[in-house]
C-alpha cells in the first residue's frame, strides 16, 4: 500500500511527457493536412476541368487538314499548354477579386479562394506565376504565339479588374478568350484562318457566354447581382434574344463555310452533311440554356450524351470532308 503513492507520482510526471508527445504528433498531422488541402485547393483553383475549352487549339488545324503534320502537331502542343497556364492565371486572378461574390453563390461558394483554403495574396502570386509561365511556354512556338497569349491575358485581366460589370462588353470579352484558342491553333502551326471560320467561332462563342449569363440569370432570381453585379443589368428577355440571335448566326456562317469547302468536294459531300449534325448540337445545347440549365457549359457538354454522341457524328463527317476529299 505504502508504494501505491509513489507510483501515483511517477504516472502524474509521466503525464505532460505522453500529452507534449501527443499533442506534438496532432499539431504535425494537422499541418500536414493543412498543406495538403493547399495544394488540393491550388490544383481545384487552377480549374484543369476547364482545360477542355482549349482543345479548341485543335480547331484551326483539323480544318485545314494539317493536323495529323509533324510540323503542326508540336506548335499546336505547345500553344494548348500555354492557353493552359494562361487560363488558370485568369481563374486565380478572377476568383480573387470575386470572392465576396463568389461566397454568396451556391456554388461558387466552395471554389477554394472563397472557401479560404488559398489566401487570396498567395492566389496573386499563383497569377503572375502562371502568366509567366503561359508566356515562357508560348515562346517556344514563335512571336506571334507570344502576342494572342499577351492579348488573351492583357484582355481578360482587365475583364477582370474592370470591365466585368459593363454590359455587353462583358460578354465580348469572354466570348474573345474561345475566339482567341480557336486562333492561336493556326497562328502557331502558321495556318491561314479562313474568315468564315474566325466568324462561325466568334458567334459560337458569343451564344455559349449569353447562355451561361441567361443560365446564371434565372438559377440566382433576385440574388443574382450579389454574385455577379452585371446580372443586374440584363433581363431575361435580353440575354435571351442574344443567344437566340446567336445561335441562328453560328448555324449560318457554319453552313456557308461548309458550302464553300464542299463545292471542291469529290464524290460524296460530307462538309455538306455535317452541316445537319453541326446545327442539332446546337438546338439541343439551347435546350439546357432555355432552361436555365447551363451555367457551366463544360458540365452540359460532357454530361449529356446525346450531345456527345452527335458532336462525334459531326466530328466524323468533317474529318471525311477533310482528309478523304483533300483538303
Amino acid at each position: 500500500m505504502s508504494s501505491f503513492p509513489a507510483q501515483q507520482e511517477q504516472n502524474e510526471a509521466a503525464e505532460p511527457g505522453v500529452t507534449g508527445i501527443d499533442e506534438g504528433t496532432l499539431a504535425g498531422a494537422r499541418d500536414r493536412s493543412a498543406r495538403r488541402a493547399l495544394v488540393a485547393g491550388l490544383i481545384q483553383e487552377a480549374r484543369p476541368k476547364q482545360w477542355i475549352k482549349n482543345v479548341l487549339v485543335l480547331a484551326a488545324p483539323l480544318a485545314s487538314g494539317t493536323i495529323t503534320h509533324a510540323g503542326t502537331l508540336r506548335p499546336v502542343a505547345i500553344a494548348f499548354i500555354a492557353f493552359c497556364f494562361a487560363a488558370s492565371a485568369v481563374y486565380y486572378a478572377n476568383d480573387a477579386l470575386d470572392v465576396a461574390a463568389d461566397r454568396a453563390h451556391p456554388t461558387k461558394c466552395r471554389r477554394p479562394i472563397a472557401a479560404g483554403i488559398v489566401p487570396i495574396r498567395l492566389a496573386w502570386v499563383g497569377v503572375v506565376v502562371l502568366s509567366v509561365v503561359a508566356l515562357a511556354v508560348a515562346s517556344i512556338d514563335n512571336g506571334a504565339t507570344v502576342a494572342v497569349i499577351t492579348v488573351y491575358l492583357a484582355m481578360h485581366l482587365a475583364y477582370s479588374l474592370w470591365f466585368k460589370h459593363v454590359l455587353v462588353l462583358d460578354l465580348a470579352l469572354v466570348a474573345s478568350g474561345f475566339l482567341l484558342r480557336a486562333m492561336v491553333g493556326g497562328v502557331a502551326a502558321g495556318i491561314p484562318l479562313s474568315q468564315w471560320f474566325l466568324l462561325t467561332t466568334g458567334f459560337a462563342s458569343l451564344f455559349m457566354v449569353s447562355g451561361k449569363r441567361y443560365s446564371e440569370l434565372l438559377l440566382m432570381g433576385d440574388d443574382a447581382a450579389v454574385t455577379r453585379r452585371s446580372l443586374v443589368g440584363y433581363t431575361p428577355s435580353y440575354l435571351r434574344f442574344i443567344w437566340q440571335t446567336m445561335v441562328g448566326l453560328t448555324i449560318l456562317t457554319y453552313s456557308l463555310w461548309a458550302f464553300e469547302l464542299g463545292a471542291t468536294d469529290r464524290g460524296v459531300r460530307w462538309h455538306e452533311l455535317s452541316i445537319v449534325p453541326w446545327a442539332f448540337v446546337f438546338l439541343r445545347y439551347a435546350m439546357f440554356v432555355d432552361a436555365g440549365q447551363a451555367g457551366e457549359p463544360e458540365d452540359v457538354v460532357l454530361g449529356d450524351r446525346v450531345i456527345m454522341g452527335i458532336g462525334l457524328t459531326w466530328l466524323i463527317l468533317f474529318a471525311l470532308g477533310v482528309f478523304v476529299n483533300g483538303h
